[in-house]
């Protein structure tokens, strides 16, 4: 699994000209679903974006959580996180998931962060979403559950 943070001041994700999810100071994760991905990549996914210290302290120093800062998090679904560039110019996505097997990691992703204390909006798995964000930094982090 992986995902693409950016610390935000605000971001939304419009569907169809109409809000589906929105939030203030935050995190805005963009999720991606690969091949083979399990329950294990998600449970470890969604405990690293609830305890990365990327907010900063009394100190100005990236030392706090969204845990910490009762933060929220706008998790969007983004299959191109797997666009493998390496051969001509059109991205091949045959690393991703098979959609079915995404959403449903996807969802998990999104309940398991919940659970954890997160206040989590989203979008629409598959929609055809505008996602628009104030970078705040700008901080944007790459995770990868293989990495792990």
């Amino acid at each position: 699994m992986r995902a693409l943070l950016q610390r935000v001041t605000w971001a939304k994700v419009e569907v169809d000209g109409q809000v589906v999810g929105e939030i203030g100071p935050g995190m805005l994760a963009l999720v991606g679903v690969g091949q083979g991905d399990t329950e294990e990549d998600v449970e470890w996914l969604a405990a690293k974006v609830a305890a990365l210290r990327i907010f900063e302290d009394d100190q100005g120093k990236m030392n706090r959580s969204l845990l910490d800062t009762s933060r929220a998090l706008l998790a969007v679904s983004q299959f191109t996180l797997y666009a493998d560039t390496r051969k001509g110019n059109r991205p091949s996505f045959v690393g991703a998931a098979p959609p079915d097997e995404a959403k449903r990691l996807y969802e998990r992703f999104c309940e398991q962060a919940q659970a954890l204390g997160l206040t989590v909006a989203r979008g629409i798995f598959a929609a055809d979403m505008k996602v628009s964000l104030l970078n705040d930094g700008p901080v944007t982090i790459s995770l990868d559950s293989i990495a792990r």
